[in-house]
């Protein structure tokens, strides 16, 4: 290295290389002496002919246009631009002749720079070769009558023999530095306006065609196609190279760029624009991959003021086509294509993840309808994505008509039921098991950007569900649910419903379903057809309750959920259920063969035509049962035919009467009854709440070990058996009211005596009962063969007249009748 060095260093001292740089050095001092020669001609040419520049390139400019042009000074700059000749033109404007209707000065400049051919300039002609323009204004200005304030260049005349091998002035490099460029085309309601910090441009021509690359950076202020709606890529940095080509022969400019920056992101574009007379189309292709968001602040108001309530987290390959013509008003045609893949999208009503699909835009979905918000689409393709973890597909959902957005579709889910748990945030019900698919059509409207008023046909299938619908603490398991939505009804199919030893079969009709679900949810009527094999009537109790109150919150703009109109609906519509069960529980009581229509309207139940088999008779009822409280008031009226008394006292815990038991009555029991009281929630009958009327007759009846008559008959009756009375005749005519019983009427006709009573009998305190007791033996009148011949003798001998009353809480009986008032 070291004696590499030294080589060097004796080359540079040689005599040799000492002689070859001293002449070197007189050749550069030469040629820039030369430089400054001919610099210093040229000023002077330029001093001695400034006249004669000056008119000859206002003759060439003057030639070309139809207007004023104006320069305030100009001067040769020394030493710019070599081998040209440059001039500085300062203070440049360019009028049309109608500048003084519009008031749109084309170019206003405060310097542009003009190179001039050296060669031609020394031949008395001016041969423009590059201008540069700094610090501008140009508006392009078009009215709404068609004209333009560009109308200023003359058409370029034909060549012809004589002047065809006449060479022109051609431009062959544009370079603009802050130069703030207008296009205000008033026809079509345009507006282009850019901050142009650099623009530079060299061309090469053949012939009449040419093509060159233009380096553009700029900031876009407005590129808005249709004003009344807005702005695409408003205040964004455009920042790249453009092929840009002519063709004569088409009268048309293709522009292609790679890699433009918009902003932040890239895009791949191509162009192209239409110049012949009559024929403003243009074409624009945009390609990129880009974020949502930024995607949507590159569109005009209109359309990003929608956009923007959506969003998707990765970015997504776009490709947008815009096609128009610059002479008619309104938008141009926008079709926007895009790709996405395994993202997340978020909507107002919620996010959906897992999001594939394939979408397009289109402001054109019919064709010869205008491109208007009105014939605007969004058509989405192999939909695929979760929903609260409920997976969704849809082959195809178009919304149409983006001023008045409806939706159509196909969806299709299979999922696990518990997955809807997370769907509701009040939490009204909650799934444990189950399997659902789901395939259906679908149209809502979007409104303010959310979802409303879905409509669906088709069907959705449920397979051994469970669940637990708390606002009536209904557990429900292993249930079966197909639902088939059409136009006219919802046709509910082959529920089975199972819980511990109970199995129901449902099925159920909903007419005009669409329709009355969001609009007049109160008046939709759900009829139900109901079997069991054997169900217990207290567990029905359960979905009278009345729903647990939700705490009060603040009111906010929120939109109800589907779960929270669901909730609404279940709790206002009417319930109509035909019921038939093999058989039926309730408490103690067991009934074959009932049959009973049901109908459940604000949270009251109704009961209308119920037939049963029980007790070995038959019973016919009409009730009313509805929330009370903690309790549940009832109203019924029913015809009992000949029941056995005992077994039916029993069913009902003898309806709270204490002095006897049902173990104390024999016999078969027919009776009417109309009468209002309360249940509790166990299904139990509260003492003391009845009110009402009941008749009834017994026959074959007996009475055993009652202790009423047993007291009056160990003295009355001390050799007849009266702990065990048979009867040909046992009827009575009460009034309930609460612990107080009215006997309008009770007739015993029995194997030891007949007695009549009339009184109140009191479950509690009051009892006031009179009692006409015939003294003689009737143990023998049931062999008399008629009614008339046994009443005849029935008050024959000796009447005893006694009154049952209550006395500090013990039953006493007295001799006498009872005392009027107190009747």
């Amino acid at each position: 290295m070291k004696e590499t060095l030294h080589q060097i260093k004796l080359f540079l001292q040689s005599a040799g290389f000492k002689k070859y740089a001293k002449r070197f050095g007189f050749f550069i001092l030469g040629l820039v002496a030369l430089i400054l020669i001919a610099c210093g001609g040229l000023s002077i040419y330029f001093n001695q002919n400034k006249t004669e520049i000056m008119a000859k390139i206002n003759t060439k400019i003057n030639e070309n246009i139809n207007g004023k042009f104006h320069i305030g000074d100009f001067h040769y700059k020394f030493l710019s631009g070599l081998p040209n000749f440059t001039l500085a033109l300062k203070d440049v404007e360019l009028k049309d002749n109608q500048w003084n209707t519009h008031k749109h000065t084309l170019l206003k400049a405060q310097e542009i720079e003009v190179r001039l051919n050296v060669w031609s300039l020394l031949q008395k002609e001016i041969n423009i070769h590059k201008i540069l323009i700094n610090d501008a204004q140009i508006y392009v200005y078009k009215a709404k009558d068609g004209y333009s304030n560009a109308n200023i260049f003359k058409p370029k005349k034909k060549k012809t023999p004589q002047n065809k091998a006449k060479p022109e002035t051609t431009i062959d490099q544009v370079d603009l530095n802050n130069v703030h460029f207008t296009l205000d085309n008033q026809v079509g309601h345009k507006l282009f306006d850019f901050a142009v910090a650099s623009l530079k441009s060299k061309v090469n021509y053949d012939e009449d065609n040419w093509q060159t690359d233009v380096f553009l950076d700029t900031q876009i202020n407005s590129l808005a196609f249709n004003t009344v709606h807005g702005s695409f890529a408003k205040q964004k940095q455009l920042k790249g190279t453009f092929a840009v080509s002519y063709s004569s022969a088409k009268e048309k400019i293709d522009v292609k760029t790679d890699g433009l920056k918009i902003g932040t992101d890239t895009f791949d574009i191509v162009a192209f624009f239409n110049l012949a007379k009559g024929n403003a189309l243009f074409g624009i292709n945009i390609g990129t991959t880009i974020l949502w968001q930024n995607a949507s602040n590159l569109l005009s108001a209109n359309i990003s003021s929608k956009l923007n309530h959506f969003n998707l987290k990765k970015p997504i390959d776009v490709n947008c086509d815009i096609k128009g013509d610059f002479n008619a008003e309104g938008d141009p045609k926008i079709v926007v294509q895009a790709v996405i893949k395994d993202n997340e999208l978020s909507i107002p009503d919620g996010q959906l993840n897992d999001c594939s699909f394939k979408g397009i835009f289109t402001n054109n979905f019919k064709p010869k309808e205008g491109f208007t918000d009105a014939n605007s689409a969004v058509i989405l393709t192999h939909f695929a994505a979760t929903y609260e973890n409920i997976p969704l597909k849809i082959p195809q959902l178009s919304i149409n008509n983006l001023e008045k957005p409806l939706a159509t579709g196909t969806v299709n889910s299979d999922f696990d039921v518990s997955k809807l748990n997370g769907i509701s945030n009040d939490k009204w019900i909650q799934f444990s098991e189950g399997h659902a698919t789901a395939n259906l059509k679908f149209q809502f409207d979007i409104v303010d950007l959310y979802i409303n008023k879905p409509k669906f046909i088709g069907n959705v299938n449920v397979a051994n569900t469970s669940f637990h619908f708390i606002p009536k603490n209904v557990h429900a398991e292993k249930v079966n649910v197909q639902l088939d939505f059409t136009q006219e009804a919802l046709l509910i199919k082959k529920i089975t419903y199972k819980h511990k030893n109970n199995t129901i079969f449902i099925d159920g009709k909903i007419d005009n379903f669409l329709n009355l679900y969001y609009d007049a949810p109160e008046r939709m009527v759900v009829n139900w057809n109901i079997y069991c094999p054997s169900i217990d009537v207290k567990q029905f109790l359960g979905v009278l309750a009345t729903s647990k109150k939700q705490k009060v919150v603040a009111k906010t703009n929120k939109k109800p959920t589907i779960s929270n109109h669901l909730r609404t609906v279940i709790e206002k519509c009417a319930v109509v259920i035909d019921i038939k069960a093999d058989k039926i529980t309730y408490n103690k009581l067991t009934a074959t063969n009932t049959n009973a229509r049901i109908q459940m309207i604000d949270s009251k139940l109704i009961v209308k035509n119920g037939s049963l088999q029980t007790s070995g008779g038959s019973i016919a009822f009409n009730a009313e049962v509805s929330p009370s409280g903690k309790n549940f008031a009832f109203g019924s009226n029913a015809q009992v035919n000949r029941v056995d008394i005992a077994s039916f006292l029993k069913s009902f815990n003898n309806f709270g009467i204490k002095s006897f038991t049902p173990n104390n009555i024999h016999g078969k029991l027919t009776s009417s009854a109309n009468v209002t009281g309360f249940i509790n929630s166990n299904g139990e009958l509260i003492t003391n709440s009845t009110h009402g009327t009941l008749t009834f007759n017994v026959n074959q009846g007996a009475l055993v070990n009652f202790e009423p008559i047993m007291k009056v008959g160990k003295y009355a009756f001390p050799f007849r058996d009266v702990k065990n009375i048979t009867f040909s005749d046992l009827s009575g005519d009460f009034k309930l009211r609460g612990e107080m019983v009215d006997i309008n009427k009770l007739t015993i006709s029995s194997s030891v005596l007949n007695l009549d009573a009339k009184g109140v009998y009191s479950f509690g305190h009051g009892t006031n009962l009179a009692m006409t007791i015939p003294l003689r033996n009737s143990k023998n009148d049931a062999k008399l063969a008629t009614k008339a011949e046994r009443d005849a003798v029935r008050e024959k001998g000796i009447v005893l007249h006694l009154v049952a009353v209550e006395e500090n809480g013990k039953m006493k009986i007295k001799r006498g009748k009872k005392d009027k008032e107190k009747n």
